[in-house]
């Protein structure tokens, strides 16, 4: 994933941060604790799509 495409991308649903989890192939956000898909290098963005993080 392109860093200057990763500076630009925000949650959908909070606008926060979002942080590249490079093993998992996923862009979390930790306000909502979501997970969003990265399929084929591109990020999926819709919260539909969005995996609930579980609290550690």
């Amino acid at each position: 994933m392109d860093a200057r495409l990763l500076d630009i991308l925000v949650c959908p649903l909070c606008k926060g941060p979002l942080e590249l989890d490079k093993k998992a192939q996923e862009l979390t956000c930790r306000a909502d604790r979501l997970a969003y898909p990265i399929r084929d290098g591109i990020p999926i963005m819709w919260a539909d799509q969005a995996r609930k993080i579980e609290p550690v």
